[in-house]
């Protein structure tokens, strides 16, 4: 089989519940209008011109936006105009599956895609390329081998700024890019020029002003410029890169800028010392103040990315919609369609983590989140998405494997996830019967690892459902461990499979029962961060690496971050996470944490054949293939749910990115 095939679950930290829509505020009137139609997510917007827009005479519409929406279960660009109820989609990179930050300039636009393959691991796909909006010319702006991100057009349509990582190999960071401000003419994309070097998001005042944002060097995110500087002409970049200007002050995040043609004002999302969200305020250069925007209307939902329409009377941004919508707009489905790079390969993302689909495929076994006295537990959600039953509640558990062998029994690890080696966790078999009044599950919970061993978890059964392997931190180090299934370590006993002062994680049997896959980072034990895969037989022996990244001794290996290893139904290909793609867009610019081994990979057990499956900005992660080819929902249209599914609220509570500190 040249190709993997049948459906793949996974998860993404926080996506399920964003819910946001695109937003403009009318700084006169005080007014907040909703300029996105509640469906999926939308985002990363910015203002289009009214000739663009179809509305003739090119003046300040408030609302027409070129946005992001995943509405098609990947990242694409569309067009909102004036008075529409649907959006138009915009011309696209062919085959790409991540679109970000669009701009429509002069009847042209340009975005950021991820479509093509820079030929090395550990580098962004991330580039610039514009589109005329009959997508007939698509152009790459950005030199094969180089990394860009975050575009800004200067008003007069001439100059293109963006965040460049160059051709510089990916340094490692996810958290503040070492990227520079670039700058060329939209003319002759391939004579660049770096303006100024360690900044992100750039955006124009006038043709010769850029505003961008660092971290800096006291620890805090602040907006710097660079003031009335000429291209260059001819080939020469004589006197570049230029000293920057600081313009936000310390004690208070500014991030995202986006300048207000004409004046010293600038939009910027800001986070501020015991404030709990994101908010949008306008920062006058010259006056040295902030003006608040956003918080007096909605003090407790998080603002993103702001972005100004010409005349500079109105701001946009994207935040949770709240109420502001019904229907399928504000529900969180259980199972969603994503799109897939490859032919008969289904994706669908879950609102849980740790996916396992019963063996003839009717349920899924997932853990809806980590916080106990919340949705913490094990439920099972038909694999359709129209249902769910809770198994056990109250209680912190993660990682389940369904047994194919045995009716409805799960196992589980229940305790706090990521803690120590000698931190309680337990393995636990649950039975079930879901035949009783009202589809009311009743359980029986059995522990089987015993009391004072440490961290037991990441249970995985055999295909014959008599033996679990797991991890244990028993002896002081994580290690792999096999149990008997029915009765644990009690009755049946236990026997170490892997020994040694670092970490055995995430163990996954294979479907013919000859090789047990793992997470380790026993290449390098004094990394914590860095993990490879390997293989292992159930008696101990043919332990080996699986090199994705490069070949055995190539300095591209240890750099591997690769977690979540599982097989495919057949045997022949292994499902994983990593960070072999790099970043794809600025960190900053999204909520929650973000971690770099967030793409979903599949490749041969012996390392060939690596595939990409997932590009955006996101964490995905917890990836599992489901038993059957029958799973997902009957309504394809993501972010939605048919009539009388099951699924959650929206709520918009998500944290913003955990290395945002106030406390610097």
């Amino acid at each position: 089989m040249d190709e993997p095939r049948g459906t793949v679950l996974f998860t993404t930290v926080g996506r399920p519940y964003y819910g946001f829509d695109v937003f403009s505020l009318d700084l006169n009137s005080r007014r907040e209008r909703r300029l996105t139609d509640g469906l999926s997510i939308n985002f990363n917007a910015q203002f289009a011109s009214a000739t663009a827009a179809g509305e003739g005479d090119g003046g300040d519409d408030p609302e027409a936006v070129v946005f992001v929406s995943e509405r098609t279960g990947c990242p694409r660009v569309y067009l909102a105009r004036s008075g529409s109820s649907r959006p138009d989609p915009l011309p696209s990179a062919p085959g790409s599956l991540f679109h970000d930050r669009p701009v429509l300039r002069n009847g042209r636009l340009y975005f950021v895609s991820a479509h093509e393959d820079p030929g090395r691991p550990f580098a962004s796909w991330s580039a610039l390329y514009s589109a005329d909006l009959e997508g007939s010319a698509v152009a790459r702006l950005t030199p094969y081998g180089s990394v860009d991100y975050s575009p800004a057009v200067s008003p007069s349509g001439k100059f293109v700024a963006v965040a460049s990582y160059g051709s510089r190999p990916w340094g490692g960071e996810f958290h503040a890019l070492n990227t520079d401000i670039v700058v060329f003419r939209e003319s002759d994309p391939k004579e660049r020029v770096v303006v100024a070097e360690s900044g992100g998001w750039p955006t124009w005042s006038g043709d010769s002003v850029v505003y961008f944002h660092r971290k800096a060097d006291d620890g805090w995110w602040s907006i710097f410029r660079v003031d009335e500087f000429e291209f260059p002409s001819g080939t020469g970049s004589s006197g570049f890169p230029l000293a920057p200007t600081r313009v936000t002050p310390p004690g208070v995040h500014c991030f995202t800028p986006a300048a207000m043609p004409g004046t010293d004002r600038i939009a910027v999302a800001t986070r501020r010392r015991g404030k709990t969200y994101r908010q949008i305020e306008i920062f006058d250069a010259g006056s040295e103040s902030f003006v608040p925007v956003t918080e007096p209307l909605n003090p407790n939902f998080h603002h993103y990315n702001p972005f100004v329409s010409p005349g500079s009377r109105h701001i946009g941004y994207h935040r949770f919609r709240g109420g502001s919508t019904g229907g399928g707009g504000s529900r969180v489905p259980n199972l969603e369609p994503v799109a897939s790079p490859v032919e008969g390969l289904r994706m669908l993302r879950l609102n849980g983590s740790f996916p396992s689909s019963s063996p003839d495929g009717e349920f899924v076994a997932i853990n809806h989140d980590f916080e106990a006295a919340v949705n913490g537990g094990v439920k099972i959600v038909r694999s359709d998405g129209s249902r769910r039953w809770t198994l056990i509640k109250g209680r912190t558990a993660f990682y389940n494997s369904w047994s194919p062998a045995e009716k409805n029994v799960i196992y589980t690890s229940i305790g706090p996830i990521f803690e120590s080696p000698k931190t309680t966790v337990q393995i636990a078999r649950i039975e079930f019967d879901l035949s009783g009044p009202e589809g009311v599950a009743t359980t029986d919970v059995k522990v089987l690892t015993r009391e004072g061993t440490g961290n037991n978890a990441f249970p995985s059964c055999s295909p014959d459902g008599k033996w679990l392997v797991f991890r244990s931190g028993r002896t002081g180090h994580k290690n792999l461990y096999i149990v008997d299934a029915a009765n644990g370590e009690f009755d049946g006993g236990i026997r170490q499979l892997t020994d040694g002062p670092w970490i055995d994680t995430m163990p996954s049997w294979s479907p013919n029962g000859d090789l047990i896959a793992f997470s380790s980072n026993r290449h390098n034990p004094d990394n914590v961060d860095a993990f490879s895969i390997y293989l292992i037989r159930p008696d101990g022996s043919g332990l080996r690496r699986v090199h994705v990244a490069g070949p055995e001794g190539s300095p591209e290996v240890d750099r591997e971050r690769i977690n979540h290893v599982c097989f495919s139904r057949d045997g022949e290909w292994l499902l994983f996470t990593a960070n072999l793609g790099g970043v794809t867009a600025e960190p900053v610019s999204w909520p929650n944490q973000f971690q770099p081994y967030g793409e979903l990979y599949v490749a041969r057990p012996d390392g060939s054949g690596l595939r990409r499956l997932t590009w955006n900005g996101f964490e995905n992660g917890t990836p599992a293939w489901h038993s059957t080819d029958d799973a997902g929902p009957g309504d394809p249209r993501s972010g939605t749910t048919g009539e009388g599914w099951d699924g959650d609220e929206l709520s918009g509570q998500f944290e913003e990115p955990l290395w945002i500190s106030c406390d610097v």
